[in-house]
């Protein structure tokens, strides 16, 4: 049985579903390999050593500072600790109502909260200027984006300008745009919005889903996109 990897690849700038127990995370960037601690001997109980270092209040088991500065979280720490965390990379879309135009915007913070009854959510800069025009409409939906679709994700990420200019899509049943090559998609009705901190919470419930393709997720992490990759475990 093979197992996937996560293959991460250019730089950058619905969970819910129980993880597979042998998948695991391969990342391009070099990292320090942990040092092992010495075994001991079978049938023996190794006898407690002298410390060689006594952590600060400050420090993770890893030796790296927490980012606290003078009792305040460094925001480039918080961003590269959070960047840690493998996330899957949606596309909002909706038709807007005064222009009758596509529009979207691209999020890594989408998650499934409930099944009954139905609801996702995603996260929104306060500072988008897309978010408006995609709020306004009845219905947005979420496109799950595919591990080749790098590009459609920074077009949609990027500000203003037409970002469905040559942009292959048709329309879902609630009428917005279904990205050609996205894996699935979702149209949703906003049912609340949380303020928190300089994004809002988006709570949305599900009305029409439905799938495109079986290729891999476009995965983002450490800075980085990828996708998975098939690799055989080790015996």
């Amino acid at each position: 049985m093979s197992t996937h990897a996560a293959r991460l690849t250019a730089p950058d700038g619905c969970r819910g579903l129980p993880a597979h127990p042998q998948r695991r995370i391969r990342s391009t960037s070099p990292t320090a390999a942990p040092t092992a601690a010495p075994s001991a001997s079978p049938g023996t109980v190794p006898k407690p050593g002298p410390a060689r270092h006594a952590a600060r209040p400050d420090e993770h088991l890893d030796g790296h500072l927490d980012g606290h500065l003078d009792g305040h979280l460094d925001g480039r720490f918080f961003r590269q600790v959070l960047g840690r965390f493998a996330t899957g990379v949606v596309a909002i879309t909706a038709v807007d109502p005064a222009d009758g135009r596509p529009c979207g915007l691209a999020a890594n913070s989408f998650t499934s909260v409930s099944l009954d009854p139905p609801l996702v959510a995603f996260c929104v800069a306060h500072s988008s200027s897309s978010w408006p025009r995609v709020r306004g409409a009845k219905a947005v939906t979420v496109n799950v984006l595919a591990e080749d679709q790098q590009a459609v994700c920074a077009r949609l990420a990027a500000k203003g300008g037409d970002k469905f200019a040559g942009l292959a899509w048709t329309g879902s049943p609630g009428g917005n745009p279904v990205i050609d090559g996205a894996l699935a998609w979702m149209d949703c009705a906003v049912e609340a919005e949380h303020p928190a901190g300089d994004h809002v919470i988006v709570v949305a419930r599900v009305l029409r889903l439905g799938t495109q393709g079986e290729g891999g997720p476009l995965v983002f992490f450490r800075g980085r996109y990828g996708g998975f990759a098939e690799a055989v475990p080790s015996l």
